[in-house]
């Protein structure tokens, strides 16, 4: 293990999700053999997870190309590139296939444990660029393992680690306990148990983006079906109502990703959703009947719930990473080099600068993080950024800096995706006469005038929006 770092060893990758999957072909494009350990029973396991949820993104741009060129002998087909697939499409239809002709080089059921050098902890400067990377594994019957590398790029995803429904950042007080009636995931309301659950119910979706979109959507679906009467969402946000809060709608170059904002709009304008501004939650406490009450930090008391579904965000597991040099934005954790260029008080997904190995390398030489990792805590990730970034990094590693610093990349523009750190401040340069904090309150909104009624009333959006 004190042998110094060579070519011949492979360049681990962590996840057999898209863009873990994407590395490893373009790993193999550049004549470096890729070793991709994937924690889950079968490739893009965590894309499985949400597999009844559709993309906002077409075939044509959820298919990276090199990992197509690699599929293209076994007479491997891309879908109708103008059509959107779900979770469960990308996985079945391309990850699985890709990762069938990777073959031996994924193994499936490796649990990453801890990344380090060989005989150096994160303390020890002597030589340290010289020796291998090391990676502690454990595999689905306990035993463990490690392997050498040359490299290591983690693309494992932040699924693992949702946000909690706290308004601070941290679980608010009796979350965990209230875990049995809560999730953290769109849930599948076709499927005839999970349906169950949540028909006839009162269900706090806390979250202000795609996926609380869809989650409120589904309900709505739900309240009108004939088995769902009496359904009831509440829909949570740390902000009020504004122009922006239910995304770009026609305007959106993703026009699936826009039509997800109308149809929660929908919701709420047809009665099948309330929304509760300002409000950020301190607590979940229980009533006589066990029902769940949302207690905000100011210390208004919501009308009980049966349900929550929290899409609060992700963020980064960086635990088995920390024997290793990380450079991290200490706001978004994510690649210094790459924070400024994501950072959604900033920028939209439309807007991201183009980005490559540079902008994700660490003080620790031959380590990267990718994919949704690699945004850290920012939002609105997509697969079209990873599959570059990956290309990037591939180049990189084998020595192509030409190649690896000529990155490209055309994002579809809009300027209404952001994440918590956007819709919690303000869209609009704050007016000379000071702000205004307004109290959380519950808006109902009966028809499209009214949207604009109770955006005057609680200017979210603006200064007034905290």
């Amino acid at each position: 293990m004190n042998a110094p770092a060579t070519p011949e060893l492979p360049v681990v990758v962590i996840g057999a999700g898209p863009v873990g999957l994407a590395a490893a072909a373009h790993l193999l494009d550049q004549g470096i053999e890729p070793l991709v350990l994937e924690a889950g029973r079968k490739a893009g396991a965590a894309v499985r997870e949400w597999a009844h949820v559709r993309l906002f993104s077409t075939w044509g741009e959820v298919v990276d190309p090199v990992a197509e060129k690699l599929l293209a002998p076994t007479g491997w087909t891309r879908p109708d590139p103008a059509t959107w697939p779900s979770g469960g499409d990308w996985a079945e239809q391309y990850l699985q296939p890709l990762a069938d002709v990777l073959g031996d080089r994924v193994r499936l059921g490796a649990t990453v444990t801890g990344v380090s050098r060989a005989g150096r902890d994160r303390i020890v400067d002597a030589d340290r660029e010289q020796q291998p990377f090391v990676v502690h594994l454990t595999h689905a019957d306990g035993r463990e393992e490690r392997v050498s590398a040359r490299s290591v790029i983690d693309a494992s995803g932040t699924w693992a680690t949702p946000s909690p429904a706290g308004g601070s950042g941290l679980a608010a007080l009796g979350e965990r306990a209230a875990t049995g009636r809560i999730t953290y995931r769109v849930p599948d309301l076709k499927d005839p148990a999970i349906r169950s659950r949540y028909a006839g119910t009162r269900t706090a979706v806390i979250g202000s983006g795609a996926s609380a979109f869809t989650a409120l959507a589904y309900l709505a679906d739900l309240a009108k079906s004939k088995d769902g009467r009496g359904t009831k969402g509440v829909w949570i946000l740390r902000r009020g109502i504004s122009g922006s809060t239910f995304g770009g709608g026609e305007a959106d170059q993703l026009p699936a990703r826009g039509a997800l904002g109308l149809a929660a709009k929908a919701a709420v304008n047809d009665g099948h959703a309330d929304a509760v501004t300002g409000f950020r939650t301190e607590a979940v406490e229980r009533d006589a009947d066990g029902r769940l009450v949302l207690v905000g930090e100011d210390g208004r008391r919501l009308d009980a719930v049966d349900e929550m579904i929290v899409l609060t965000g992700f963020r980064p597991d960086l635990s088995f990473l920390d024997e290793l040099r990380l450079g991290l934005d200490e706001r978004l954790q994510a690649p210094v080099g790459l924070a400024p260029l994501i950072d959604p008080n900033q920028h939209s997904c439309g807007t991201v600068y183009p980005h490559g190995h540079r902008e994700l390398a660490h003080p620790e030489p031959g380590v990267y993080l990718v994919g949704m990792k690699s945004y850290g805590r920012a939002p609105t990730f997509l697969a079209m950024t990873g599959y570059e970034q990956v290309r990037s990094v591939a180049a990189a590693i084998a020595g192509d800096l030409a190649s690896a610093d000529r990155v490209e990349l055309t994002l579809p523009e809009t300027g209404v995706c952001g994440g918590a750190g956007l819709f919690d401040t303000s869209d609009t340069k704050e007016p000379d006469d000071g702000c205004c904090v307004p109290n959380p309150q519950l808006v109902q909104l009966g028809a499209p005038a009214a949207v604009g009624a109770a955006a005057e009333e609680a200017p979210a959006g603006g200064c007034c929006s905290s």
